[in-house]
């Protein structure tokens, strides 16, 4: 498909599928690019947010992403600077007017190709979501991406998976076969057709973890007829970071690239990469990978238990998870459709109650007897899944 193919599909069909008046009522939201998330895992919990965050969005198609972190900075009292980029100009209508509903104008529309995102400055934070994977040369995106990055910046990239979207790439490739040269609305119409006669059995029926073409036209076009697609495994993501002169930052949930949990003990010879794709080939659910990345030599660890971290939790309310710990004992993650439950201890449950985004571990555990390892515990559980993140975004 050519680069004419492309921009005329998200022409005709803006993805994701948004009506900006749905701003009024909901905030969607979701990995990379929330701000505690990025603090955790890009700054060590630890960013001045007195100072301008200078984001640019690459790629940024109808605007979640950014309008969540524009949206996120504004309820925090953060100052910030964000440059929205897409070659859409019906995908940026959209954002605009989504930014417009909700009054966020600290934001610069451009129209253009990411490749060009050197020409726009040095940012401290890129987002680029959905984009790398649908390039002529994706290792082009990751390059220029990493030459548009501030010495201390960092990225928050997601790109499709293979095995959770299996079913998806032969379909894709039946349909460029069928309607080469048709307009997308003919290719959409037809496609339709023949996918309500495809047989149960197809491995894409029988995929569950996939619902886009069930929510509007455009999740259907983006998924099944979009002309270039290609999935990366976590060890072709982590070699394109390398080639672009970055490092592998962290992932919201990191947990769910540890095969240990499947299998026990692990070779002693096995490197990261290999760990991780080990887990990705064994869980087999991946539909894509999100990940945080940071100049090569420059990745800071999260503050784990460190007395001035200042924890966040994700999804849930402290009173509730307390009360919830101190009546079981455990903590139970459902996530990718996989079960994972921890054992914590009953007595960090005045801990967890603690936990507003304002106090740090040393307010939390103070006159608590045994806080270390109690609070260890509660941070594999709840760090590990993504449920907790440490950043200092509302400290005063």
């Amino acid at each position: 498909m050519t680069q004419d193919a492309v921009q005329a599909q998200y022409e005709a069909y803006p993805y994701p599928e948004r009506k900006p008046s749905d701003e009024r009522k909901r905030l969607i939201t979701g990995s990379p690019s929330l701000p505690v998330e990025m603090d955790h895992w890009l700054w060590g919990g630890e960013r001045d947010w007195s100072q301008p965050l200078r984001a640019l969005v690459a790629g940024g198609g109808t605007g979640d992403a950014l309008i969540q972190l524009a949206q996120r900075l504004t309820d925090a009292g953060r100052p910030y600077d964000i440059t929205y980029l897409d070659m859409s100009v019906a995908a940026r209508g959209i954002a605009e007017k989504r930014a417009k509903v909700r009054k966020l104008d600290r934001i610069t529309f451009v129209t253009g190709s990411l490749l060009d995102a050197g020409d726009y400055g040095l940012f401290d934070y890129i987002d680029c979501c959905g984009v790398l994977h649908h390039l002529e040369n994706p290792q082009a995106g990751f390059d220029a991406l990493a030459g548009a990055l501030a010495p201390d910046g960092g990225m928050g990239i997601m790109v499709y998976a293979p095995h959770g979207r299996s079913g998806v790439y032969p379909l894709q490739a039946a349909f460029g076969t069928l309607f080469q040269g048709l307009a997308p609305e003919k290719r959409l119409k037809q496609a339709k057709r023949i996918f309500a006669a495809l047989p149960d059995a197809h491995p894409f029926k029988r995929n569950t973890r996939l619902v886009d073409h069930e929510q509007g036209d455009a999740g259907f076009y983006d998924l099944l007829l979009h002309g270039r697609d290609r999935p990366f495994t976590i060890t072709e993501v982590l070699a394109a970071l390398e080639v672009a002169g970055l490092d592998y930052a962290g992932s919201p949930e990191p947990m769910l690239y540890d095969p240990t949990p499947l299998m026990g003990q692990l070779p002693a010879a096995m490197d990261r990469v290999e760990r991780m794709q080990l887990a990705e080939d064994l869980r087999g659910t991946f539909k894509t990978h999100v990940i945080y990345a940071r100049k090569s030599g420059q990745v800071v660890a999260p503050p784990l238990g460190q007395k001035d971290a200042v924890p966040h939790l994700r999804g849930v309310a402290p009173e509730a998870l307390a009360a919830h710990v101190a009546e079981t004992g455990q903590i139970t993650i459902d996530t990718a459709g996989e079960a994972f439950t921890f054992d914590v201890p009953r007595a960090a449950a005045g801990a967890i109650a603690l936990v507003d985004g304002r106090r740090d571990l040393e307010q939390i555990g103070r006159g608590q007897d045994g806080f270390a390892p109690l609070w260890a515990q509660v941070e594999a559980a709840l760090c590990g899944s993504g449920m907790m993140h440490y950043s200092c975004i509302l400290a005063v």
